[in-house]
């Protein structure tokens, strides 16, 4: 592949937030899978697991939870002074509820070598402190996941599937780890509705490059 077409890939990639009523081939979104686990993860752990839902009642379950967990925040009473806000979280809540298919990325714990050793020291060491709020604000696992689930978007798109990576949802983790049966010793973290694109989205802006990054010399 040309540079010139893996940039092509990358800048035509859209949040997709609108399916048509058309169903997913199950093997196009394990091949996407396949191609997402390639992504760089920490220590090799591989420690993602990935559940396709090609079932639209256990989408819809999940919708209603989301959906649910919304309507009680919106009801808290410093919900109320946001108005535009709050209103518009919870007519985005769910609105995942149409997708033909989805895929919720979850993962069990990973600590280094490093992270284990630390977790033994006591905790009136000043620099050990400053370690561990280092460690945990670089968070392993979060990283190897969002790796994986940007190489899953890209491999989407390539299939021509329009996707949105969402992590609202995990208002609701709980009661969607009880809906897919997620083993204790792994987290919900991510939730990509799937499914055949019924809008094409405008690119945003982008800011310039040299706004977002900086050479040291």
């Amino acid at each position: 592949m040309e540079t010139s077409e893996l940039a092509e890939l990358i800048t035509n990639r859209r949040s997709i937030r609108k399916w048509l009523d058309k169903p997913v081939p199950e093997e196009m979104l394990i091949r996407a899978i396949d191609l997402a686990t390639h992504a760089p993860n920490a220590g090799n752990q591989q420690n993602w697991f990935f559940y396709v839902i090609v079932k639209g009642h256990v989408i819809s379950a999940i919708a209603d939870a989301v959906q649910a967990s919304a309507e009680y925040v919106a009801s808290w009473p410093e919900a109320v002074k946001f108005g535009e806000l709050t209103s518009g979280m919870l007519q985005r809540s769910s609105f995942f509820r149409t997708a033909p298919a989805a895929i919720v990325v979850a993962a069990k714990s990973y600590l280094s070598p490093l992270d284990t050793i630390a977790a033994s020291r006591p905790a009136t060491d000043e620099k050990t402190g400053d370690i561990k709020k280092g460690r945990a604000i670089a968070n392993a696992r979060i990283q190897s996941v969002a790796s994986a689930t940007a190489y899953l978007l890209l491999a989407l798109n390539q299939m021509g599937l329009g996707a949105v990576w969402m992590t609202g949802p995990m208002q609701a983790k709980g009661e969607i780890e009880k809906i897919l049966n997620v083993p204790a010793d792994m987290d919900v973290v991510a939730f990509i509705p799937v499914g055949y694109p019924a809008e094409n989205p405008a690119l945003k802006p982008r800011k310039p490059v040299n706004e977002v990054s900086r050479v040291i010399r």
